[in-house]
């Protein structure tokens, strides 16, 4: 998440994708190097919460880093082999609880435990510790070491470990202990990360594109072509096709696997929600009163802002060769934000780098001071209405503003927001109350395991009852929960009909289950399966007809037939602005040869249908700048960096023996 917070003015730190190898070298160490420092100061003044900084200083070697997850413990419960060594199902746990930490760190409230139950997301996190053991080997097979000098060198400049400029080993010693860490664990960590940087650099930094190269493809990229679009489509031709009953029957015979009914459960649930627990709350006149005078700056008593936003990422731990072309990147939007000022919101959701905001066009909505981070609203709040900022730049990166709001701060009446202050105690009051009956309604669901009855009694919640439900039911906000379903589906719960435990659905709502019906997975009679198979059979005759027809279009048009297609409007068309098209249409519009227009190309659209193309115009690009041509020069060469370095990662990968144990995760 490349967003600003919205908790303050405080900077989230961003979480390392696994393609973040951009830049590789030095921008991943001192990455490592700064959220060590971080972590040791923190550490020194707070110990309670060393464990989440741990976690978060662990962070950039989840996928790629150093080998800081191995298990100590022997034993045969492990998910995967490389090259010979095993990762054990509780390194892999323990990656998996760091991962969750980096995703709630960096989504906030639209965080959901479910994600991690995704099976790529595992899958993911599984590769990324199989990764680790390969280039550790892959170092050792090349010779590479790191010398005691260059590592004790590197230790001792680490600030956390100094005392007046000087590094102490006391204090090294003492916050290694802190941790749980001898120092001989932690310099091997650091001996591994530096070897990883040595091994992978030269793959990842020297990439090099030929100029002419570079001007070719953004020539390429910036070209545009004029074109009109006919779609036709299957259900133009669905009425025409009847399936007869041995069409069916030979459907129903040859395809069993594919018309087999999944497994369904029925259960019955309780949910504990503090949404609920609202409702039931009362809130007295004086009450509320009282609230509202202590709190008045939080009802409307201070100015508001609304801000747009164009974000060109450069995270803190970003080179200062990745700020500069970021920088450059914003600095070549804002001339064209200047130039088109109406153009804003559709620059922002084809370049911003904010996931939050882009699909809105950049739109943060409204704030108050100390919401966002400093640089960034001491900027918005002295803008004026509809002002373009220069470029701003935080920890994020690079901005471009726009601010699109603005509501004075006003003087407000108790009876203007007597709703929203009984709603903010009745929150606070649910809150509370959530918070001390969460761990006894989970503890009593388990305990009292054959019936949701003592604990709906207890905490006067309703016993409900779902429908027949598939593991990947979608039909309710609490069953679309994948952690949920997992357990819903165990053996434990259909076998011995018990509870499950309480499982948080969305936040501060947990929800227990007891399946009370089964069904297991099965094949359909012809009779039950007979209405989908003809759907079926019709719709590949319907699409192979919209095939038939599209391509015959399109040889009449070829041949100068041009009267039989009903067109679409016009468009101008970019490989960088493809306007909605999809991967195969865009190329075919770019494909199709056009020393003669109008010019004719045809292909097979996603939905089963065909689409027809008529390019009218082609628009050669402006010759661009000296200063743009750097830019995409180097951002040219930097992907062209990642891709030596994947291919080369993917080389070592297949230099050594992996295997990954089947069904290690709970879905496929």
């Amino acid at each position: 998440n490349t967003g600003l917070s919205r908790r303050g003015s405080r900077v989230r730190v961003p979480s390392t994708p696994p393609d973040y190898y951009a830049k590789p070298g030095e921008r991943e160490f001192a990455f490592f190097i700064r959220c060590v420092s971080i972590m040791f100061d923190f550490v020194h003044q707070k110990r309670r919460i060393v464990q989440i900084i741990l976690a978060l200083a662990a962070l950039p070697f989840l996928f790629w880093g150093i080998e800081s997850y191995r298990s100590s413990g022997e034993g045969d419960d492990y998910l995967a082999l490389a090259a010979g060594e095993k990762i054990q199902r509780q390194e892999f746990d323990q990656a998996m609880r760091n991962q969750q930490e980096s995703m709630r760190a960096t989504m906030g409230e639209r965080f959901n435990d479910s994600l991690l139950e995704n099976p790529e997301v595992k899958g993911a996190v599984l590769e990324g510790l199989i990764q680790q053991r390969l280039l550790k080997h892959e170092a050792a097979r090349v010779g590479l070491a790191v010398p005691d000098l260059q590592l004790i060198e590197m230790i001792q400049n680490i600030s956390a470990f100094q005392e007046g400029g000087q590094f102490s080993k006391q204090r090294y010693e003492e916050l290694l202990r802190a941790q749980g860490m001898s120092p001989r664990t932690f310099e091997a960590r650091v001996r591994q990360e530096l070897m990883r940087q040595e091994l992978i650099a030269p793959y990842g930094e020297h990439g090099f594109v030929p100029t002419s190269v570079a001007m070719g493809v953004m020539r390429l990229s910036d070209e545009k072509r004029e074109v009109n679009l006919a779609r036709l489509l299957p259900e133009q031709f669905l009425s025409q096709v009847k399936p007869d009953d041995s069409a069916i029957k030979a459907y129903y015979d040859g395809h069993q696997q594919e018309l087999q009914l999944p497994e369904q459960v029925r259960v019955e649930y309780a949910v504990l929600s503090q949404d609920e627990l609202a409702k039931q709350i009362g809130v007295s006149e004086d009450e509320a009163r009282k609230y509202f005078d202590e709190h008045k700056s939080e009802f409307g008593g201070t100015e508001e802002r609304r801000a747009s936003h164009i974000l060109i990422s450069a995270p803190s731990s970003a080179s200062n060769e990745e700020k500069s072309a970021a920088r450059a990147r914003a600095e070549q939007l804002l001339a064209q934000v200047r130039q088109a000022p109406q153009k804003f919101v559709e620059l922002a959701k084809q370049n911003s780098q904010d996931p939050g905001s882009a699909v809105q066009g950049g739109d943060l909505g409204f704030f108050v001071r100390n919401s966002l981070v400093k640089p960034f609203e001491d900027v918005v709040f002295q803008m004026k209405m509809d002002e373009i900022s220069d470029v701003v730049e935080t920890d994020f990166g690079f901005h471009i503003i726009k601010l699109t709001g603005i509501k004075d701060a006003k003087a407000i009446d108790f009876s203007e927001v007597k709703n929203r202050v009984e709603e903010e105690l009745k929150n606070q009051k649910s809150a509370k109350s959530f918070a001390e009956m969460a761990e006894n309604f989970s503890n009593m669901v388990y305990e009292q395991s054959d019936s949701l009855q003592p604990a709906a009694a207890k905490f006067n919640l309703q016993v409900q009852q779902s429908g027949w439900l598939t593991r990947n039911d979608t039909t309710s906000p609490y069953f679309s929960n994948a952690r949920l379903m997992q357990a819903i589906f165990s053996e434990e719960a259909i076998k011995n009909k018990q509870n499950t435990e309480a499982i948080e659905v969305s936040p501060n709502t947990l929800v227990s289950a007891r399946v009370i019906e089964h069904r297991p997975a099965s094949a359909p009679s012809l009779a039950a399966a007979r209405e989908k198979i003809s759907g079926i059979i019709a719709r590949k005759a319907a699409e192979d007809a919209v095939s038939k027809e599209g391509k015959e279009k399109l040889s009449q048009l070829q041949a100068g037939n041009t009267g039989s297609v009903k067109w679409e409007g016009a468009e101008q068309i970019s490989r960088i602005e493809p306007k909605g098209l999809d991967h195969e249409t865009l190329r075919a519009v770019f494909k199709v040869e056009t020393r003669h227009l109008p010019a004719y190309a045809g292909v097979a659209s996603p939905e089963g249908g065909y689409t027809l193309i008529r390019v009218t115009r082609v628009f050669e690009p402006t010759q661009p700048g000296l200063e743009q041509q750097k830019i995409f020069a180097r951002q040219f060469q930097q992907v062209l960096s990642q891709e030596e370095l994947s291919a080369y990662l993917g080389g070592v990968r297949k230099r050594y023996d992996v295997s990954v144990k089947s069904g290690v995760f709970d879905r496929k």
